[in-house]
């Protein structure tokens, strides 16, 4: 049995389960369902993040990807054939293990309010608690271009600190970052990286085949959740074995690993890390205020040279530098009209409590 990790969640990408036309990779499909009931076996948890609806729809609507549709009502179509065949898959191989899903069909909004937070991670611990693999992917059926995810490694990162799990496994169709163009003599993967490594250098901006991502979103969402303390691996998921080799035999498998941060991370902090596209407003911060900050206390009225944005109390906040510098985000005590009367003054309570402040 697995000692390292208790529960994991993996991400599944477009181009491991589509072939090029489009169409499912059931041989691939059934590989990885075979390795995750395996890891069940070996009494480890797994949620599975799972991409290819809309390129399994694509494959199955032919005649549609000739027709002139706008992108949106394209991508709702496919996503809504591909899902219904992409689950369908799913539940006939975990069958054949005697392992029951659950499909969970999320939103960006379904993360926006801690309230909504906290009923899909019951629902998921629900599933975990009875023995039910849940199966999550985005609802692309209902969702907008402007409240969609940057891709499905965006919605992963949002599962894995959600759920408590150890590590995150981004499965995609090359073995991790490299540190330049692969092929190249000399040309390697990077095994590991540092909390405080920078990549920039070596990322590609280019997106590939079905997917809406490519290794900048990768590598950006793979930093914030190991600064959250969970071990995050990308690696090729058209590897034979890859996951029960990376999970049951560390070390015998070529990927990029991101090194957990140490300290924990409480639940309220992981949801405000991870939802800067819900801020209603911003808070500047003068320069006394910005280096008590960095010491990990919460902002007061007395530090704050003034408020933007139209903010009730509850809502998020961008904390911002003096020059406008992005700083981190924060649940707000006060509403926008309420915050202005207060700036500057003393004896106040916190406009952004330490507990409910991540800063970058």
């Amino acid at each position: 049995m697995s000692q390292q990790y208790k529960r994991i969640a993996v991400k599944i990408g477009s181009n491991v389960l589509t072939r090029k036309d489009g169409a499912l990779d059931v041989t691939r499909m059934s590989a990885l369902v075979d390795q995750i009931a395996e890891l069940r076996e070996n009494g480890v948890e797994v949620i599975l993040i799972s991409s290819g609806a809309v390129a399994s729809g694509r494959g199955e609507l032919k005649e549609a990807v000739s027709r002139k549709m706008d992108s949106v009502d394209q991508r709702q179509l496919f996503s809504a054939v591909g899902q219904a065949k992409l689950i369908n898959r799913y539940y006939e191989l975990f069958r054949e293990h005697r392992l029951p899903v659950g499909q969970v069909l999320t939103m960006k909004e379904s993360f926006s309010t801690r309230r909504h937070y906290l009923n899909q991670r019951n629902c998921m611990m629900v599933m975990l608690e009875n023995g039910v693999i849940p199966i999550v992917n985005e609802n692309d059926t209902v969702s907008v271009t402007e409240l969609m995810f940057t891709d499905n490694d965006e919605l992963s990162g949002l599962i894995a600190t959600m759920m408590d799990v150890q590590a995150l496994i981004i499965l995609s169709n090359v073995d991790g970052i490299y540190n330049g163009l692969p092929g190249e003599p000399g040309v390697e993967v990077i095994r590991e990286v540092e909390p405080e490594r920078d990549l920039q250098e070596y990322i590609r901006t280019e997106k590939s085949g079905f997917g809406r991502g490519g290794m900048m979103t990768k590598c950006s969402i793979a930093r914030k959740v190991a600064d959250e303390g969970i071990e995050v691996i990308i690696a090729n998921g058209k590897r034979d074995d890859v996951l029960t080799d990376l999970v049951l035999r560390p070390g015998s498998r070529v990927c990029t690993r991101f090194a957990p941060r140490e300290g924990n991370v409480s639940s309220v902090k992981k949801w405000v890390a991870h939802s800067t596209g819900f801020t209603k407003g911003k808070v500047y911060l003068n320069a006394k205020a910005v280096e008590a900050g960095a010491r990990a206390v919460s902002i007061l009225p007395v530090g704050v040279t003034h408020v933007e944005g139209d903010f009730e109390k509850g809502d998020l906040v961008r904390i911002m530098s003096p020059e406008g510098q992005n700083l981190g985000v924060g649940r707000v005590a006060y509403s926008c009209e309420e915050a202005a009367r207060v700036i500057g003054q003393h004896d106040c309570k916190p406009l952004v409590h330490y507990d409910y402040l991540y800063l970058e």
